[in-house]
């Protein structure tokens, strides 16, 4: 009886749980090979007269802020509509909806003619560093993402991640079409 039963589990049993993991295998395998992306993403629409040009336009802002020079600078957004904005926090969001505006969502407006003001009339030294800076252009379209140093008066006040999503305009110049970045204030520094 016990050789039957052996016979059985060996002759029933095996085949199921061997059938059962390749059955597994088979659906991670193809599993996969569905999540892997198509050969045709990743291939962008880039010459390097583009990049170029568009590295260009991030040495110009750096310039018109050092120069103050609020004319250069309005050149190089798309408008002066455009998103430029360090969204709020979660929390900080929250807090506006409970004080003041129950529709506040944390995105300020009219932010591109208060900072070309501001950079017409700051009394000290400004300037913005980019660091790490990545280019990738898709045709038309262009994102520039970098670590960045703000600073009054050769002191870093804020520092953290910008992004700037960019357009090629119909003269084939290149403009700002928004700007977002985070927001960390001033560098703590180890006493």
């Amino acid at each position: 009886l016990k050789s039957n039963v052996r016979r059985h589990a060996l002759t029933t049993l095996l085949p199921m749980k061997l059938t059962r993991t390749i059955a597994c295998c088979l659906t991670a395998i193809s599993l996969n090979a569905s999540a892997q992306a198509p050969k045709y993403l990743g291939r962008y629409e880039s010459t390097s007269a583009d990049l170029q040009a568009i590295e260009m336009v991030t040495k110009d802002f750096q310039a018109a802020l050092v120069a103050k020079d609020p004319r250069k600078l309005s050149t190089l957004f798309l408008n002066q509509s455009i998103l430029f904005s360090t969204p709020a926090s979660p929390s900080e969001v929250q807090k506006r909806r409970q004080e003041r505006n129950v529709h506040s969502d944390g995105i300020g407006s009219g932010a591109v003619s208060s900072f070309v003001d501001f950079v017409a009339t700051s009394k000290v030294p400004i300037e913005e560093r980019f660091h790490n800076v990545r280019i990738t252009q898709d045709g038309h379209l262009a994102w520039v993402i970098f670590d960045f140093e703000f600073l009054e008066d050769s002191k870093v006040q804020n520092y953290g991640i910008e992004v700037w999503q960019m357009i090629k305009v119909p003269n084939d110049n290149w403009k700002i079409l928004s700007v977002v970045w985070s927001s960390h204030g001033a560098p703590k520094l180890p006493p």
